[in-house]
């Protein structure tokens, strides 16, 4: 299994990188989010997996262990393969992932391209149980707005889904909200935050 790669960046597209290892280019796919954090310029370590089938052999590489780890639970998942792993964690990181999984979010999932209802469901019901603390660094003031458990936070992002904003707009301007605030409050202060953008 090969675990990680060290080398220079020989080229790059929408879904990877060739990294050259000593004279042997590697093409690896990787999430969105992770390539849009790599320069390009001097050496790049990667942490990897290394996906086999019968027909064929795919290195999936991550810049963090975490969302290693977590790329391995979303493709524990039926019906999820490791491309639409790759989707999911382009679109969100762990510790949103796991916020949402712990608070039964499904929209979350569903806000992501391919992901209908019925698989988002299953994301959610069958990580509930395997997500424990991979990506629960820095998840703690993301998880405060739903950790209420009054709902609060869903229904103050479906408030701004229905004035016209999209998904990621609603989770954005409601990041970092208060807890304790009840829905007219949250809509407020994200509208607020929205306005000053």
């Amino acid at each position: 299994m090969i675990a990680s790669l060290t080398g220079q960046i020989r080229s790059r597209d929408e879904e990877g990188i060739v990294l050259d290892v000593g004279g042997v280019g590697y093409r690896v796919a990787m999430p969105a989010r992770s390539l849009s954090r790599l320069d390009g310029s001097g050496e790049v370590f990667v942490h990897t997996y290394l996906h086999v089938r019968e027909d064929v052999m795919c290195l999936y590489g991550f810049l963090e262990t975490n969302e290693r780890d977590f790329f391995v639970l979303l493709k524990s998942v039926s019906g999820v393969g490791p491309k639409v792993a790759i989707g999911i964690l382009s679109a969100y990181g762990p510790a949103d992932l796991r916020r949402a999984v712990l608070n039964k979010d499904v929209a979350v999932f569903q806000s992501i391209t391919g992901i209908g209802k019925k698989t988002a469901e299953r994301l959610v019901l069958e990580l509930k149980d395997k997500v424990g603390d991979i990506g629960a660094a820095g998840i703690d003031g993301a998880l405060e707005p739903a950790a209420a458990g009054n709902g609060s936070y869903q229904l103050a992002r479906e408030a701004l889904v229905s004035l016209g904003y999209n998904f990621a707009e609603a989770e954005s301007a409601l990041a970092g909200a208060d807890p304790g605030d009840d829905v007219e409050e949250l809509v407020r202060q994200a509208l607020k935050r929205i306005g000053k953008v």
